[in-house]
């Protein structure tokens, strides 16, 4: 199948022509006319039609993914830009969307704790006023968490429980009738109310809640961080203790998932401040390790 007949043309003398494939059609038109370049320069460079590149940029044209791809290759830009990603839409976003591209994990580290100090996130000493346990279901943070509130004399704040109180329902029942993404607004809403109303306070997060990166640098950026770890076969038999039988009807396929889950956000629970793994402990052991951990880390200079 050739490129070109991987697109559907859309009848221009129809219903309105559908505002996304228009708004698309728009920044290719603009990041063509940006280059200096004639519509079948950018044609022969992207390897389509010069009719069906006209049907792109007039809105009319729904095209593949990959021509869609070969057509950003000959702007020199990327999906994103051509899709309108937020961080191209001025010239400054896209200038630091292309000083950031390609940099390593160190760099990229440097350049977030820049901006987030010029933004005005809080200061290292204020991070510590607000302490924030992540990880899977089953680390230990809601157990831990309550503990250690409690010894430093803090209020406890666990986000599930304050997005089932916004909400009016739990989170299982958000996502249902509402969506992920109602979800992540009263996750959101949760934990800025946490930061905003208690001085200080101890947070055990949902498991999820990395998924949301804006949310989690909300955490990173007010909280001191700790990443609870554990092994697999602790995290489900933990679960399984809390009341979910059903992860027992194929542990081994349930076991394999949360390897899964793990590795997907491995990275960004590794932004916390620190780990601690809880496995192999009693529960008054995880919690005097977790305390001197935290202690350790709390003297340190600001």
């Amino acid at each position: 199948m050739s490129p070109q007949s991987l697109f559907k043309a859309m009848d221009p003398s129809g219903p309105d022509k559908d505002p996304l494939l228009a708004g698309l059609g728009q920044r290719v038109k603009l990041l063509r006319a940006r280059g200096g370049m004639s519509r079948r320069m950018l044609a022969e460079e992207a390897g389509v039609s010069e009719r069906h590149l006209a049907n792109l940029e007039s809105g009319i044209g729904n095209v593949s993914v990959l021509v869609l791809q070969q057509v950003a290759m000959a702007l020199g830009s990327s999906l994103a830009e051509l899709l309108g990603d937020e961080t191209t839409s001025t010239p400054e976003g896209l200038m630091i969307r292309k000083l950031l591209h390609g940099r390593g994990p160190e760099e990229l580290q440097r350049a977030h704790k820049a901006l987030a100090e010029l933004f005005g996130a809080a200061t290292p000493g204020q991070r510590r006023n607000h302490i924030a346990l992540v990880g899977l279901r089953g680390a230990g943070k809601s157990t831990l968490g309550r503990m250690a509130a409690a010894q430093l004399g803090w209020p406890f704040v666990e986000l599930r429980a304050e997005i089932t109180r916004l909400a009016g329902c739990s989170p299982v029942e958000i996502q249902a009738l509402y969506g992920s993404n109602a979800y992540r607004r009263y996750q959101r809403q949760a934990l800025e109310e946490a930061l905003q109303t208690h001085p200080n306070c101890v947070i055990a997060t949902a498991g999820g809640l990395v998924g949301d990166p804006s949310t989690f640098d909300l955490l990173l950026t007010n909280c001191l961080t700790i990443w609870l770890q554990a092994d697999p076969e602790d995290h489900m038999n933990r679960v399984i203790a809390q009341g979910e039988q059903r992860q027992m009807a194929d542990s081994r396929k349930a076991i394999d998932d949360l390897r899964v889950t793990l590795e997907s956000r491995a990275a960004f629970y590794a932004k916390a401040d620190f780990a601690y793994n809880t496995s192999g402990k009693t529960v008054d052991e995880a919690f005097a390790g977790l305390m001197a951990a935290l202690a350790a880390h709390q003297l340190k200079p600001a």
